[in-house]
């Protein structure tokens, strides 16, 4: 193709022309009227049901808050109360024993943190839930993802619920508390601090043990009501049970009239008598009901004074000095000396009969 027919072709082409800007239209005020006619009647239309969502609401908030208030106020004179009761046990003399000033006040701030925590959430969760359905707002999602969402939270705290609600029982039960010594089965001690998940224990070598409250299958509690002191007097069969019993009689009755064991002592030491009789032994035992706690510290003061009592009487235990015989007699020197062996004497017959035999062998070797 030719230029010439080519640029004609190019110029009868129509040329680009810069693109035109949009036009801004301005709102004028018949449309700034209508507008507004448009919202002040969407609000004449609807201002009714918001009105009465709002009160609505209000009401629920002021509803929740008032019975929250009122309901911690209740559990609040709750432990007031349970603390009254145990200020006026102390003023007993028995009371004064059994109740621990810091054993209640731990029962009771644990009792009372639960029940206000219970009462708050179920208070205010309802509340929430009203509020979101005055709202219009479907709940049945958000109940079954909250339902999902607990039961995979309990399942992998499966443990933590357990010691939660095995210390919420423990603590409501009064089954230990501060002060009490109590054989847990995983560790023993004296209970320092009581938890709702943990307990804590001080053991007898000062040790502290930190114990799951959800691991304590059983308890033993070694500081409720009383404890029992159990002494066994091993003697010789040979002594006089009259004179025995006449020495333990006079033991018992001294003992629970000084101080400060007639305090420790909550009932008259008794001779229960022979527990058994062997052919070179018999056993005396006797019992005493003590305070809680004590029971260790009165078998020592009292085997003390058994083993006192019967020095002065003449009356010997198993295993102590005969009493026909001296103590300050010399022992028989030849005691530690062995008995003479025939096979001493190179020439008794007795070595000639251990001589081993000489062999056949030997002996024609010899020829």
């Amino acid at each position: 193709m030719s230029l010439p027919a080519v640029l004609p072709a190019a110029g009868s082409s129509p040329s680009p022309t810069p693109s035109e800007s949009p036009t801004t239209t301005v709102p004028t005020l018949q449309d700034a009227q209508e507008s507004a006619a448009h919202t002040a009647s969407w609000v004449e239309q609807n201002w009714s049901t918001w009105l009465a969502i709002g009160l609505k609401v209000l009401l629920v908030v002021v509803i929740a808050v008032v019975l929250r208030k009122a309901v911690l106020r209740a559990i609040t004179k709750f432990i007031d109360r349970m603390n009254r009761t145990a200020e006026s046990a102390e003023g007993t003399t028995l009371g004064g024993l059994l109740v621990n000033a810091e054993r209640r006040r731990q029962r009771s701030q644990a009792i009372g943190s639960v029940l206000r925590s219970v009462a708050s959430f179920l208070i205010l969760g309802t509340a929430a839930l009203m509020v979101l359905s005055s709202f219009q707002i479907d709940l049945a999602p958000l109940l079954a993802s909250a339902g999902v969402a607990g039961v995979a939270i309990g399942f992998g705290a499966r443990n933590l619920v357990t010691d939660f609600l095995s210390g919420v029982f423990m603590i409501l039960e009064d089954q230990y508390g501060v002060g009490d010594s109590i054989d847990a089965g995983v560790a023993s001690g004296e209970v320092v601090e009581v938890g709702l998940r943990v307990t804590k224990l001080r053991g007898a070598d000062g040790e502290i043990w930190y114990v799951r409250n959800g691991e304590i299958k059983r308890i033993g509690n070694l500081s409720q009501g009383w404890a029992t002191a159990g002494v066994d007097v091993t003697l010789r069969p040979s002594e006089d049970l009259d004179r025995v019993r006449a020495t333990l009689d006079e033991v018992a009755e001294k003992m629970s009239k000084e101080e400060p064991w007639n305090e420790l002592l909550w009932g008259p030491i008794q001779i229960l008598g022979l527990d058994s009789v062997l052919i070179d032994s018999m056993v005396v035992r006797l019992s005493a009901k003590t305070m809680p706690g004590k029971a260790l510290t009165v078998e020592r003061e009292l085997r003390w004074r058994i083993k006192r009592a019967f020095d002065a009487a003449d009356i010997r235990i198993v295993g102590g000095v005969p009493t026909g015989l001296s103590e300050e007699e010399p022992p028989d020197p030849t005691a530690a000396v062995a008995a003479p062996s025939a096979f001493a004497d190179s020439d008794s017959p007795q070595v000639a009969a251990t001589t081993p035999i000489a062999s056949q062998r030997s002996s024609a070797a010899g020829k």
